[in-house]
């Protein structure tokens, strides 16, 4: 079964918990999971150069708080808090323009509700950036797309993983991989990542690395103690 889902939506509520927390009706429901998607690919695109691992979002009636996981925070805090204020106000006219594309005549009663409910940034740091499964897998993909050797990256996200303190890790890649014209899949791993066992912390990513020949998947799971 583990290995039919993701591994992280099989464990919430046991390891893990939810990334957006919020209630809302049937009616605004749809609203606020699109403005979620949206506002997270907006700002991992943003912040990307500070290692932006995973944002946490939670709703009350008149304000929203973004908890951004970064491995280098100085790079999001800035100097004296300069680089958090210019990333509060980049998300508050990203939300009014939002709610302007999105708005029909059956949003229009509540367009505007975001945009004058108050931000909260505060942002957390990642202590240990080689046991993120996302932070790894995006630092192979780059390292494809700028063509280094595949089993080269590999081994050396395994050997940086495992010296963190890891238990295990796996990582799968699919695609043409060296520029290979015939699409293939290969898989490298060490130490064990029990996929099945929902007690276990197993941190999953799968990022693509748009290489010149073509779309690579990598995927990464990180078993850790």
């Amino acid at each position: 079964m583990g290995q039919k889902i993701n591994p992280k939506g099989f464990r919430i509520g046991t390891v893990f918990t939810w990334g957006s927390r919020w209630f809302a009706d049937n009616k605004r429901y749809k609203e606020f999971l699109f403005e979620d998607v949206e506002l997270r690919k907006f700002i991992f695109k943003r912040l990307k150069t500070a290692g932006l691992e995973h944002i946490d979002i939670e709703r009350s009636i008149n304000k929203m708080k973004i908890t951004l996981h970064v491995s280098r925070p100085g790079l999001v805090i800035g100097r004296g808090g300069s680089g958090l204020e210019e990333s509060k106000k980049a998300i508050e006219k990203f939300l009014h323009e939002w709610e302007q594309t999105r708005a029909t005549n059956l949003q229009k009663k509540h367009a505007g509700d975001t945009g004058k409910s108050k931000i909260e940034i505060t942002v957390e740091p990642v202590k240990e950036p080689n046991l993120s499964a996302y932070l790894v897998a995006t630092t192979i993909a780059d390292q494809l797309a700028r063509r280094i050797p595949h089993k080269r990256a590999c081994n050396q996200a395994l050997e940086r993983v495992m010296g963190a303190g890891a238990r295990g890790i796996k990582i799968a890649l699919s695609g043409r991989i060296a520029g290979a014209e015939i699409a293939r899949h290969e898989k490298f791993g060490v130490g064990t990542v029990p996929l099945s066992t929902i007690r276990e912390n197993i941190d999953f990513a799968a990022v693509p690395s748009l290489t010149k020949s073509g779309y690579i998947g990598v995927k990464v799971w990180i078993c850790k103690k």
